[in-house]
C-alpha cells in the first residue's frame, strides 16, 4: 500500500505536545488535587484543608492583588510608551522598540538580581520596603509582556478614524476614549492576558527581591511539592488554573 502525503499529517506533531505537554498535566492536576494524600482514594481532604487554614486565602487575595496592581500599572505605563513607537513620523521606531523589548531577551533569574541590586543602591531593600520592591520587578519584568501585543495593534489602526474624529469636532479626550481605545481593545485585552497570568504564578520575583518578605501563591505550590505534598500542591495549581481561565473568559 502506497503511502500519500497529506498536509493533517503535518498538525500530527502539535497533537502529541498539546496531548502529553498540556492535556496530561492537567488531568494530572485534577487527579492529585482530589486524592487523598495517606489512602489514595477520592477525597476533598485538600479542598476542605485549604479553605480551613486562613493563611492559604490571605496568600491567594494577596496574589490577586499583584496581579491586578501589576496588570494596570504595565497599561498605564505600556500604553502612551507603544503609542509613541507606533507613531510613523518617528523614523527609529523598529530601534526604540528593540530596546524596550530587549529585557525579554535576558535570563529572567540575571534581570531579577539586577533589578534586585538596582533597589537597593536606590535604598529600597527588600528588607526595608518588600511590596514596593517586589511590585517594581513585576513591572519591570512584564512591562515589554505589554508594549509588544499594544504596539503591534497600534500599527494596524485605522488613523483615518482619529482624523475623521477631529474633523467632526470631537476633543482629544472624546477621540482618545471614543475612538483610539474601542480601536486598541484587542492589544489591551492580549497585553492584560500576558501579564496577569504570569503574575499569578509567578514568586521568584516575590522571593528574590522582598527577601521573602512578600509570599504569593506561587511560592506555597512550589512549597508543597518540594515537600512530595502533590496532592495538595496539585488543588493549589487547580486554584490557580481557574482563576487563570476566568480572567481569560472575563477578558475576551
Amino acid at each position: 500500500m502506497k503511502f500519500r502525503f497529506q498536509r493533517k499529517y503535518l498538525s500530527l506533531p502539535y497533537i502529541l505536545f498539546f496531548l502529553f505537554f498540556v492535556i496530561v498535566p492537567i488531568f494530572l492536576i485534577v487527579f492529585y488535587a482530589f486524592t487523598d494524600k495517606n489512602t489514595g482514594a477520592f477525597s476533598f481532604s485538600n479542598v476542605i484543608k485549604f479553605f480551613n487554614d486562613s493563611t492559604n486565602v490571605n496568600v491567594l487575595i494577596i496574589s490577586l492583588t499583584y496581579a491586578i496592581l501589576n496588570t494596570i500599572l504595565c497599561l498605564l505605563i505600556g500604553y502612551p510608551v507603544a503609542f509613541f513607537l507606533a507613531d510613523k513620523k518617528i523614523n527609529k521606531s523598529a530601534i526604540l522598540v528593540t530596546l524596550f523589548i530587549m529585557p525579554m531577551w535576558i535570563n529572567f533569574v540575571i534581570r531579577t538580581g539586577a533589578t534586585r541590586d538596582l533597589l537597593n543602591w536606590l535604598n529600597i531593600s527588600g528588607g526595608t520596603y518588600p511590596e514596593l520592591a517586589t511590585l517594581i520587578g513585576l513591572v519591570y519584568n512584564y512591562l515589554p509582556f505589554t508594549i509588544l501585543p499594544l504596539y503591534t495593534t497600534m500599527l494596524k489602526m485605522d488613523r483615518s478614524q482619529i482624523e475623521a474624529s477631529k474633523d467632526l469636532g470631537a476633543n482629544g479626550f472624546q477621540t482618545f476614549t471614543r475612538v483610539i481605545i474601542p480601536l486598541t481593545m484587542p492589544g489591551i485585552v492580549s497585553a492584560a492576558t500576558m501579564v496577569f497570568m504570569p503574575t499569578m504564578s509567578s514568586y521568584v520575583i516575590s522571593d528574590i527581591l522582598s527577601e521573602y518578605n512578600v509570599v504569593l501563591f506561587g511560592t506555597y505550590i512550589d512549597l508543597y511539592f518540594n515537600q512530595n505534598d502533590w496532592n495538595f500542591g496539585s488543588f493549589m495549581a487547580l486554584i490557580m488554573l481557574i482563576l487563570i481561565l476566568i480572567s481569560v473568559f472575563q477578558m475576551n
